[in-house]
């Protein structure tokens, strides 16, 4: 039998190279997984981040609409810090 350059490789190096490349693509799947964890903690604390602003926004607005707060300060309290 002839030996013909464009005929497939035998296969225990087509088992060798299916297992390489199996194994590379666990590696990825590997790192990948890791940046997926790191992502989500990210993104959760990104979430804490943008909660407690939100909550500080609503409480300077309640703050600011509060007539009450409004009287309550001191003009000394306003007054450029030259003075």
């Amino acid at each position: 039998m002839p030996n013909n350059p464009t005929s497939s490789p035998p296969a225990s190096d087509a088992l060798t190279e299916a297992l390489e490349r199996l194994n590379e693509l666990e590696i990825k799947a590997s790192f990948t997984e890791d940046l997926i964890d790191k992502l989500d903690q990210v993104v959760i604390r990104q979430q804490t981040q943008i909660n407690a602003l939100i909550s500080e926004v609503l409480h300077l607005r309640q703050q600011a609409s509060d007539p009450q707060a409004a009287t309550q300060r001191n003009l000394r309290d306003e007054l450029p810090p030259h003075y």
